[in-house]
């Protein structure tokens, strides 16, 4: 059984889906606001706290957003 993580077929699915290429934006607005609490509270919040953070108080309305940019720009 091979390893999907190191099938050079299955990297190049996860490179081309939508949901994917989703999660890693998500991701990096994840670690951007660990990095800004993080710089706040002068030390590093850690990962699982900076997503809770930002799944509570920021993902809802950056969803909308994204979804209201991806419809005007597909028109």
């Amino acid at each position: 059984m091979s390893d999907l993580g190191r099938d050079p077929e299955s990297i190049k699915i996860l490179q081309r889906s939508s949901v994917f290429h989703e999660f890693q934006i998500e991701k990096h607005e994840i670690n951007k606001l660990k990095w800004l609490e993080s710089e706040k509270t002068g030390r590093d919040i850690g990962y699982e706290k900076a997503l809770f953070l930002w799944a509570r108080a920021h993902r809802n309305p950056w969803r909308a957003a994204r979804l209201r940019l991806k419809s005007k720009v597909g028109k």
